[in-house]
This record gives C-alpha cells, structure tokens and sequence, in this order.
C-alpha cells in the first residue's frame, strides 16, 4: 500500500433500526438520536442531551457509536442513568461496516475500496415503560445494584488483607541495635575515643631540636 494514500471513509447505515419493533418508539418526533464519535467531547454531548431528555416531548433518546466511540457512548449513557434514576435501557451490540477508498500516487493504478466490519452499540434510555422480555433490558435503579455488589466484594477484599504496619513499628524495624552487626560485617558499635598523650607535645619538640641539629651540615665559624 505504499503507493496509495487513504481518502474517503463511508460508514454503511444499516437497512433497519437496532430497536425496530419495540413497541412504544414508533413515533418518531419523540426521539432523540445521539450520533457518538471518537472526537467528540462529553461536555457539549451531555449538554444537549440532558436539555432534550427534560423537555417534555422527548420520551426516548438514543446514544449510538462505533469503533473507538463505543468506550465514550458507553460513558454517556452511565453519566444520565445517574442523573435521571428513572430511565429504562435496551442495548443493541452488533457490527458495522465500512467502505475506505485509497487513492494511487501513481498513474496507471486503480482506486482501491477496503470494507471493514468494526463493533458498534446503540444503548435506547426511555421515560416510559419498555419491554423487561426484550434481549439488553435493564430497569431503572439496576447499576445500583451493580455498584453495590462491587462495594461488596472490596470490602470482603480488604477486610482479607492484614493491615499495614504503623509508622512506629516500621522505624523500630529499620532502626540499628546496638552493638548489631551491620550488613558488610562491621560493628555498629561506637568506639572509645583515643586518649591523647600529654607528653606527646614535648616529645615532638625535642625530636624536631635533635633534627635540626644533625640536620645542620654547615661549617660554624670560628670566634676571633
């Protein structure tokens, strides 16, 4: 593929609805869909639809990416579940295709189109009442009870695990006793100070008299 560039990419949409079939969404002018991209930001897409799910002809709203999208769709659909506790979910899992086009550098090559199936979710949040039989249901109130199953399991992790030592304990650990072997073999036992000799001054004197006078090899002149 070196000598092709990538150009277009086309997203097929799909010949019917995720949610065709669902009784209770037919209408279409009560739905808000939220097209979720890679590059979009969570701030602007919340704020549009958090204004739209108040409004009183909006019953549905419907959050739907793919590819690199999925992980922040995901996102948004926790974010108004805590928001509004009395949403109903059904997801949709499922692939989508897509058509990518490259264009030759060179002359005499063809326009090459690559079709790729890449994973994609389409989560529908309603006012009303859905379905429970429907396949990816999920009452309002249920990551309740997710989150607090997970609560759960920590606790019983860290109730498992021994406590950390305190402060204390750690220095009188790490603190050397006396007269204890360091790790090279030494004593960490303190040695006595030398004494000083006191006639160790005078002793450095003479000796220094007696040097200078053997040292002194010049002849002394004789009195007149």
């Amino acid at each position: 593929m070196e000598h092709y560039e990538k150009g277009e990419v086309v997203e097929v949409e799909l010949d019917e609805s995720p949610f065709a079939g669902i009784e209770g969404i037919d209408d279409i002018n009560s739905i808000v869909v939220m097209r979720v991209k890679y590059g979009s930001k969570i701030r602007n897409l919340m704020g549009y639809a958090m204004r739209k799910i108040k409004e009183e002809a909006t019953k549905h709203i419907i959050f739907s990416g793919s590819g690199p999208a999925v992980t922040k769709t995901i996102t948004c659909v926790e974010i108004m579940k805590r928001k509004m506790k009395t949403l109903h979910q059904i997801s949709r899992v499922y692939f989508k295709r897509i058509e990518e086009f490259w264009e030759p550098k060179d002359e005499g090559l063809d326009r090459l189109k690559v079709t790729r199936n890449i994973p994609a979710i389409s989560v529908l949040l309603s006012k009303e009442q859905l379905d429970p039989k429907e396949p990816g249901y999920q009452a309002p109130g249920s990551y309740d009870a997710l989150w607090a199953e997970h609560a759960s399991q920590e606790k019983a992790k860290t109730a498992k695990a021994p406590p950390p030592p305190s402060a204390s304990k750690r220095k009188r650990k790490d603190k050397p006793q006396h007269g204890s072997k360091s790790t090279d073999g030494q004593s960490n036992q303190k040695k006595p100070p030398r004494r000083k000799n006191k006639n160790q001054g005078g002793d450095k004197s003479q000796n220094r008299g007696k040097m200078d006078g053997k040292g002194d090899s010049r002849p002394r002149q004789q009195q007149q």
